[in-house]
């Protein structure tokens, strides 16, 4: 392997075509810089110097080496100053999974202001239910997860972001009915529920909250997630129980009610592996709190 401190003193006599001046420019004797040299033609196997006059001169493997050497040890200055500025938090990439009703409220502030203070690291954005989320941290696919409620894994640590009541997503239809509801009243109509799979998941948590109202929906309907829940409510197929930072949100065909009668509120907590160490993983942490805060 190629001696990269060697290669700089090569560099420097190559330039100069004089040890001592190249001596004088790298602060080291004369004849130390001499035996690093070589030294450093037997390590690669090829004479650099001609020698054989008395100002030397540079052989055809020398030319070579001195036409790379400088790209070669600007690339290794380059990956020094990359490393250490991910290692400092301040570069790098960072991998932030959520589940779909995560992008209401208050996470889209959190990314905006983590890209503000930290232009240089890269975000991977993507969305999976719970069951991915907690599959892709353990493989460390993630870096977090932005889940609804907490993933539960002692591999993984878990923090509450916010917590919030449950509102009622319901049909234009419904936009004369006054606020707010009464949960029990709408034990005849369909309830769409997300996600399908895998189960047990947010959809049997809801049909839990019906049931401590006193009823299970006469009708379901299972959507794949929580686009697809709300776009069959804004067509007339049903009512659905969200997070209420969706209300934040207009949606065509949507209006939003609160509701009476025994509401939990939800939460949305960071999840990360317990063994992660990463600067970038404190800082989005931090900033995450932060901003939950105002």
């Amino acid at each position: 392997m190629m001696d990269f401190k060697r290669l700089s003193y090569f560099l420097a006599v190559a330039e100069e075509l004089h040890f001592g001046r190249a001596s004088a420019r790298l602060g080291i004797a004369q004849p130390p810089l001499s035996r690093q040299i070589a030294q450093f033609e037997k390590q690669i196997g090829a004479i650099l110097f001609d020698r054989s006059r008395s100002q030397i001169r540079l052989t055809q493997a020398g030319e070579l080496l001195q036409e790379r050497a400088r790209e070669i040890l600007e690339r290794v200055d380059q990956t020094e100053r990359e490393v250490r500025r991910i290692g400092e938090g301040v570069a790098g990439r960072l991998r932030i999974a959520f589940v779909g009703t995560a992008t209401f409220g208050v996470l889209p502030n959190i990314i905006k202001a983590f890209r503000l203070a930290h232009p240089d690291i890269e975000l991977a954005l993507s969305a999976m239910n719970n069951a991915e989320l907690q599959r892709a941290l353990i493989q460390r696919e993630i870096d977090i997860a932005v889940a609804r409620p907490a993933i539960e894994d002692p591999e993984l640590k878990s923090e509450t972001l916010i917590e919030e009541s449950l509102v009622l997503a319901l049909p234009d239809r419904y936009a004369n009915v006054p606020d707010p509801l009464k949960l029990g009243e709408l034990r005849d109509t369909t309830f769409v529920l997300f996600p399908r799979r895998p189960r047990p998941s947010y959809a049997d948590y809801v049909l839990d909250v019906c049931k401590r109202n006193g009823f299970i929906p006469a009708s379901q309907v299972m959507a794949q997630d929580f686009l697809t829940a709300i776009s069959l409510v804004s067509v007339g197929v049903g009512v659905c129980i969200v997070p209420q930072s969706v209300a934040l949100n207009e949606r065509t065909g949507v209006v939003y009610r609160s509701f009476e009668g025994f509401n939990p509120g939800t939460k949305l907590s960071l999840n990360y592996r317990r063994d992660n160490r990463s600067p970038h993983l404190f800082g989005f942490l931090a900033l995450a709190r932060k901003v939950a805060r105002m």
